[in-house]
């Protein structure tokens, strides 16, 4: 075997110095690799990058698949090369994702036989060149583990990453209607696993169980990544299935130790009927983010003997900004945790003027996790930084103790299922039907969603627009989570002095109720 330069690298490193540990189990699948066997797949995977496609440092590679563990495969590979790899979100609509490709022009796509058709349109559209499949071959794509069986093993000289070096493209929805691919780099990746040590006791030995889509920056990052690095072992299951999660966070065998989900999982585990059963022997940490959490479901677990750690964050942090200590879970109920070792925060008004302890504002961060930028977006860097600063755009309080508090979106976003939802670009897809006048699309409580959208639509002079036309075209166009669940009708919206919308305005009437009947979706 040729010798080759060592550069840092977390599978090589653990493949030499515990190389019978298990490093990754696939759920879906059935796959079991050790770090010596995820060391040489990466190996073969890069080599193939390198020599059959021409992939070299700089270079995007996607991904468009439900969870799989092949996904850390080609993380890890692409990382061996310098490259970055770009996951994308199955759930979206082709014309979305034929945006995203066109905007990072990848090399290659992975995806799964099952995204097949749709994975052909965005190649197409995107002018990429190359597609491999894994489960099975599919017209146009090489087979993954034929690839791998014909790739050699240990030829590649590794690429010396620096912590400027881009690890990863994730795109996120953008408030302008497009979405914007924040730039993720190794020292964000390594810094965001460091400053959450603390909180979530990441540690050697630690196994995870990873539920959330590997398109987000919560499924790599909270806690897979971690795992990885410290050389414990991810449980990979394909889609959320709380029956499945329950049995496997208790079974002792397997010894869970970290989970993270938001809080519509923790809501479906609790209602399943093996919930009033279920123990949860091993559990050193049970994150919990991604929307506000209702008291009554901490509740509901903390008496099962799980302690729920509420944390914050977004992409463009690599995870995390702030997260809750075990302790501070029972004694700051309802609160982000404070933020992270290692990252400087800031609480401004309007102005960008520090607020006093204890008022709202606009929280803003600046710490080596943070992204330095958004892909071939310098009006999106404009608008999201000043000074180094990140404005997260949510509206936050800090107590004396420094415990923050997120009390509302400072901009538009809201969050259904986990997932986020800028009102932009639903309205922008509203748009394009004829007999619209004036649409704002806003977040209103769901009992099992957290929030869900509502269009309201002033129609244009005469014309005759049904709710249904509104919703089969965004389902048309947009990912199922980002179609509204309710349309309303109205005369006009309101509107300031200078006629700018009130969102706020808006938002209030209908939690009021005022604006009812409501026309739901189906």
């Amino acid at each position: 075997m040729t010798a080759v330069p060592h550069s840092p690298d977390w599978i090589a490193h653990h493949a030499r110095s515990h190389g019978d540990t298990l490093a990754v189990v696939d759920l879906g699948t059935g796959r079991r690799f050790t770090y010596a066997e995820l060391h040489e797949r990466v190996d073969r995977l890069a080599a193939a990058l390198a020599d059959t496609y021409g992939v070299t440092a700089g270079d995007r590679v996607a991904i468009y698949t439900q969870n799989n563990s092949n996904v850390f495969e080609v993380q890890f590979a692409c990382w061996r090369l310098g490259a970055a790899y770009v996951p994308l979100n199955f759930r979206l609509a082709v014309p979305e994702l034929e945006f995203i490709a066109g905007d990072c022009r990848p090399s290659i796509l992975f995806h799964e036989a099952g995204l097949a058709d749709a994975a052909a349109h965005v190649a197409t559209s995107a002018a990429i060149a190359h597609r491999v499949s894994w489960d099975g071959a599919v017209p146009g794509a090489v087979e993954y583990e034929e690839l791998l069986a014909a790739s050699p093993s240990g030829t590649v000289a590794r690429h010396r990453n620096t912590h400027d070096t881009l690890a990863c493209v994730m795109y996120t929805s953008g408030t302008t209607g497009h979405p914007k691919g924040a730039m993720i780099t190794h020292g964000g990746m390594i810094w965001n696993i460091l400053s959450a040590t603390g909180p979530f006791a990441f540690r050697t030995g630690m196994v995870n169980l990873s539920v959330l889509p590997l398109f987000h920056i919560g499924g790599i990052n909270a806690f897979a990544n971690p795992a990885f690095h410290y050389g414990g072992t991810s449980y990979i299951m394909r889609s959320f299935d709380p029956g499945q999660t329950l049995e496997l966070l208790g079974h002792p065998h397997v010894g869970i130790t970290h989970f993270l989900a938001v809080p519509t999982n923790y809501l479906f585990m609790s209602q399943h009927p093996s919930f009033a059963t279920a123990t949860f022997p091993t559990i050193v940490t049970a994150g919990i983010g991604g929307s506000p959490t209702p008291t009554a479901l901490l509740d509901t677990w903390a008496a099962k003997g799980v302690t729920l750690q509420q944390g914050y964050g977004m992409t463009e942090s690599a995870a995390t900004i702030s997260a809750q200590s075990r302790d501070d879970a029972a004694r700051k109920v309802g609160s982000a945790g404070t933020p992270l070792l290692h990252l400087e925060h800031r609480i401004v008004d309007e102005m960008g003027d520090d607020v006093a302890v204890g008022e709202t504002g606009e929280l803003w961060v600046r710490a080596p996790n943070i992204s330095p930028g958004y892909w071939n977006r310098p009006d999106a860097d404009a608008a999201s930084f000043t000074d180094g600063w990140f404005h997260t755009g949510d509206a936050v309080r800090e107590d004396a103790d420094g415990a923050l508090y997120i009390l509302d979106r400072w901009k538009d976003m809201y969050i259904s299922g986990g997932e986020n939802v800028y009102p932009a670009e639903v309205e922008n897809v509203i748009y394009r039907l004829d007999g619209i006048g004036e649409v704002a699309v806003i977040g209103v409580p769901d009992d099992r969603w957290g929030e869900v959208g509502r269009a309201v639509v002033v129609p244009t002079a005469g014309a005759a627009v049904e709710a249904e036309t509104i919703l089969r075209h965004c389902r048309a166009n947009l990912a199922a989570y980002k179609v509204p669940k309710s349309v309303v009708f109205a005369d006009e919206l309101p509107h300031n002095a200078t006629g700018k919308l009130l969102k706020r305005e808006l938002r209030a009437a209908h939690l009021a109720g005022a604006a009812e009947p409501v026309t739901p979706s189906p």
